[in-house]
């Protein structure tokens, strides 16, 4: 069984920072791509960022140069420092992680955590 959570989500102001955290517990072999989608109300899950196994990043055009991600090995986890934070990141934020589960098999599978709340006040 694989679960991933998310913390760090908060209510700042305009121009804030917040670094939110997602960790990969259970039993599982490999932690393939991971990232970050978000979803405002009425609208649909986009892709924040992500990042491969060799630290390739990618970032929403709305978010470069404001958010990094990075990822630590050791503690199977994925950050994501949010600086400059705008009223328009307001969204819940949900990890997603590809996975392989053994050795065995060479196939992965996706996993979300349920959700951080992110709001930013005007």
């Amino acid at each position: 069984q694989v679960q991933l959570v998310e913390s760090g989500g908060g209510l700042v102001q305009f121009g804030a920072s917040l670094r939110l955290a997602c960790s990969v517990s259970g039993s599982f072999f490999r932690i393939g791509d991971m990232g970050w989608y978000r979803q405002a109300p009425g609208q649909q899950r986009e892709l924040v960022a992500s990042i491969t196994g060799d630290d390739k990043t990618n970032y929403a055009d709305s978010v470069k140069g404001r958010f990094t991600l990075s990822r630590d090995y050791a503690k199977n986890t994925v950050s994501l420092q949010m600086n400059s934070l705008k009223p328009e990141d307001t969204a819940t934020y949900y990890c997603n992680a590809y996975i392989q589960e053994t050795w065995r098999t060479r196939e992965v599978y996706a996993y979300w955590g349920p959700g951080t709340q992110v709001t930013v006040s005007s």
